[in-house]
């Protein structure tokens, strides 16, 4: 396996270890129980769960997907075979973003009845689960997209629901009809009315978890429902941006602010600054043929009202 340590001052210390090593290769490739004690004492192993560790020098995930796809890796060999990923977790590996979910358990499925349990660090749920709605990604068995986003669906609130459908469509080769179609398999399962609403609601058009709850935000507010990542155009024809939201008829557009869609948009040799000029000046190019802007940012979409009152200005005045 090709592990190497170095002793000082009788702490062993992990050296050349790969990114995720389990408690049992450790002790095959010649480790004691000991030594593997002392390292994580000496924190020269970090535990991801019991029996399952990462060199601190590589770094933690920074973000909570990825934080839960390590989870998910360090979990999977200590279950028994059967299991599929599934919940938030198949939408994990899947690369879809499941803002405001519990990571803190790897879900798993298996095919019977009879409910499912919850152990430390795992959730395990048991269902009819189909071969047809499994299928592998990067070594791991999860559900497909169709039956992962109905699982997440019904057993989440509506906004987090939200959030995992519209970048399914938004990312995955999948569809509405799709998503309905796995949606009928679940018949009276728990939750399948409420996944059913927010399949629905969903929309490929938002392209992030911000521009979701910013749609959730404003059906809640009673706002006409906009269209997404429209055009705006000179009179003449001539490109000048792509607005997250628009209400064309009434001249008005609504744009989510989040660090991370700024972050993208830096191109190598630019600044933020270089970028938020950028932004402004694009602005100014939407508001000179003759629409209203409003913007909001994260913050913004846990207290709406604001938001919505602007733009229920707009919206009124045509």
């Amino acid at each position: 396996m090709g592990f190497r340590a170095v002793r000082l001052h009788r702490t062993v210390v992990a050296m050349d270890l790969p990114p995720l090593a389990f408690r049992g290769e450790l002790l095959e490739a010649g480790w004691t129980s000991g030594e593997v004690q002392r390292m994580r004492q000496a924190g020269a192993l970090s535990p991801v769960r019991r029996g399952s560790y990462v060199n601190p020098a590589d770094g933690r995930p920074d973000t909570p997907e990825a934080q839960h796809l390590l989870l998910v890796r360090a979990t999977l060999p200590h279950l028994s075979p059967g299991w599929v990923l599934s919940h938030a977790s198949a939408a994990v590996v899947l690369g879809l973003p499941v803002w405001g979910q519990d990571l803190s358990r790897v879900h798993v499925t298996r095919d019977g009845s009879g409910g499912g349990r919850l152990t430390r660090g795992v959730h395990r749920h048991v269902s009819p689960l189909g071969e047809d709605e499994t299928t592998v990604v990067d070594g791991m068995r999860v559900t497909k997209p169709g039956r992962t986003v109905n699982d997440v669906a019904r057993t989440v609130p509506f906004e987090q629901a939200v959030v995992v459908a519209d970048a399914a469509l938004a990312m995955l080769p999948i569809d509405r009809p799709s998503l309905l179609a796995a949606q009928a398999r679940t018949g009276l399962w728990r939750g399948a009315p409420q996944a059913l609403r927010a399949i629905r609601f969903a929309d490929g058009g938002a392209r992030s978890p911000g521009e979701s709850r910013s749609r959730v935000a404003m059906h809640h507010a009673g706002l006409p429902a906009p269209l997404l990542q429209y055009e705006i155009l000179t009179p003449d024809g001539r490109f000048v941006g792509c607005v997250d939201f628009a209400w064309p008829h009434l001249r008005t557009v609504g744009e989510f602010d989040g660090k991370i869609k700024y972050g993208r948009l830096v191109e190598p040799g630019q600044s933020a600054g270089d970028v938020l000029f950028a932004e402004k000046v694009r602005e100014d190019a939407i508001r000179a043929c003759d629409w209203r802007m409003v913007r909001w940012i994260w913050r913004d979409i846990d207290a709406f009202d604001p938001v919505a009152a602007r733009l229920r200005h707009f919206l009124s005045v045509g």
